[in-house]
């Protein structure tokens, strides 16, 4: 059996075997245990009481982050020419159409997330087999299929993301970086979860938020009490 480091000790320390933390205690505790030399991002794991192979509890959304997730989004604007110096001036990392697209069949995905217009998405469509996989694929429910291009890119530029449940029924979110203060953590937590809680589906029966989990890259998770959500 493998000894623990020094660190490792040190963590193990400060952590409480079985105990369910409050949102405030756990966004101040993953900072004094994540020991990586890098800036770790903060993720949230919820399992929710939900069967995702129903279409009827389906969890998909969008939510605006309060203080952004502190990573660099670079974003494809697909978009038709008179539309490339608005996506150009929102921020867009990369503006074009055809050749883009050819890129991308020829299996270029340097990018997070794509913006288009509806009339593109005819053209797009062909490429749901690369794009699908990766989470790639615009989609109308998650604003990244508008017309107003400029709103989309500045929003997702901003801390807006979309996310889905899984097939285990388990939603995954970054919601920033060790280098944020606590309070920082603790409120984009809070609207992610806050979020999920708003769009529960009417037909899931039972417990629907049934654990919460903080974690840093290469972190231990920490347990996160339901009920201590709606301390903000």
């Amino acid at each position: 059996m493998s000894k623990l480091t020094k660190k490792q000790k040190l963590v193990a320390g400060k952590i409480e075997s079985g105990k369910s933390y409050t949102l405030k205690e756990a966004t101040s505790l993953v900072k004094e245990i994540t020991t990586v030399k890098f800036d770790a991002s903060v993720d949230v794991d919820v399992r929710l009481g939900v069967d995702p192979r129903k279409a009827n509890q389906m969890v998909r959304g969008v939510v605006s982050l309060p203080h952004g997730t502190g990573k660099q989004i670079r974003v494809l604007a697909l978009c038709t020419p008179d539309k490339e110096s608005e996506a150009t001036a929102a921020g867009a990392d990369y503006v074009g159409l055809d050749e883009y697209i050819d890129k991308i069949k020829g299996g270029w995905t340097g990018i997070d997330v794509i913006i288009t217009q509806p009339a593109i998405m005819g053209k797009i469509g062909a490429l749901g087999r690369i794009l699908g996989p990766r989470g790639l694929m615009p989609n109308p429910k998650s604003g990244t299929v508008t017309q107003d291009i400029a709103t989309a890119i500045k929003e997702v530029k901003q801390g807006k993301i979309d996310f889905k449940v899984d097939k285990t029924g388990i939603v995954h979110s970054a919601v920033g970086k060790v280098s944020f203060t606590a309070d920082q953590l603790r409120e984009n937590a809070h609207e992610f979860i806050s979020t999920l809680i708003k769009l529960k589906p009417a037909a899931a029966k039972g417990t629907y938020i049934k654990s919460i989990y903080l974690s840093s890259t290469m972190s231990r998770g920490l347990k996160i009490d339901p009920k201590s959500v709606d301390e903000i």
